[in-house]
């Protein structure tokens, strides 16, 4: 009898634990199945590039996985959200875990900004933000990867409008129009020929190259060294606001100019718009 009963409670227990652990298991967060997956472009010099994928949990929080091919060995690379465009810059506001060099792989539960403010996935996936992926914690001004997120990520859409010469016939290239989610618009100069060192204001005139007319849109200073300039586009000088949709059909052109002391000799420049041929 004693054995019997012994038997029978041993067996009440193993089916106890077996029921509690399972009950555990119906309680880990799960994903839901809901999710956004962003771009991330190398930088600079790097070869890294990937993505970030927000995936929602049945809890609340959100799964933040970076992927990145091109990463190396033991580095270490530190990443953020950052506040902004990438094209303006901003400062931390969610701390995520490190990339790992050999894997190039991060992964990072979400629920709050660093200041404790919360933060859920509906927030995420809509906030103004980017992504940085760093060098190393000694070198963060070095960037391996980035990308807009949320709000500020980049629809597809996109015009893309030659640039000639001016002043110097070896200076030529073309600005891009890309929109983002909520409408702003990324706009990006490219140039080739440009001097290492040099700084080139850039603008967006009123009227065509032909007809000539007033900075309607500042743009960011070509860099001399890259040929390259990328501004972040919601509103003209005026303060108007101006969407993609907006600038697409604006009654423009383009303009870089050699320098703010010289802005009369002009490198290049190009009809954008409806202006454009």
């Amino acid at each position: 009898m004693k054995t019997l009963l012994k038997s029978v409670l041993i067996t009440l227990l193993s089916a106890a634990v077996i029921f509690l652990s399972g009950c555990d298991d119906d309680e880990s967060p799960k994903l839901t199945g809901d999710n956004k997956v962003y771009e991330l472009g190398a930088v600079g010099n790097a070869t890294a590039s990937g993505t970030v994928t927000f995936a929602k949990r049945d809890d609340g929080k959100t799964l933040i996985t970076i992927q990145l091919s091109g990463t190396q060995g033991s580095a270490i690379h530190p990443a953020h959200i950052h506040a902004n465009t990438a094209a303006e810059g901003g400062a931390i506001v969610v701390s995520l875990q490190n990339v790992s060099g050999s894997s190039g792989k991060s992964e990072t539960v979400v629920s709050a900004m660093d200041d404790g403010t919360m933060l859920s996935y509906d927030e995420l996936i809509a906030f103004d933000g980017y992504v940085n992926v760093h060098a190393s914690e000694a070198d963060l001004a070095t960037l391996v990867a980035q990308g807009d997120i949320g709000q500020n990520a980049l629809t597809g859409d996109s015009k893309t409008y030659n640039m000639g010469p001016v002043s110097n016939p070896a200076i030529s290239g073309t600005v891009r129009f890309q929109k983002r989610t909520n409408n702003e618009t990324l706009v990006t100069l490219s140039l080739t020929g440009t001097t290492a060192g040099g700084d080139h204001p850039a603008h967006i005139h009123n009227n065509s190259v032909a007809t000539g007319g007033s900075i309607a849109l500042d743009l960011t200073n070509v860099n001399g060294t890259t040929g390259k300039s990328v501004t972040n586009v919601t509103k003209l000088r005026s303060g108007a606001a101006i969407t993609y949709d907006q600038l697409i059909t604006f009654n423009g052109y383009a303009q870089v100019h050699l320098s703010a002391a010289n802005l009369a000799t002009i490198l290049a420049n190009g009809n954008i718009g409806s202006n454009a041929p």
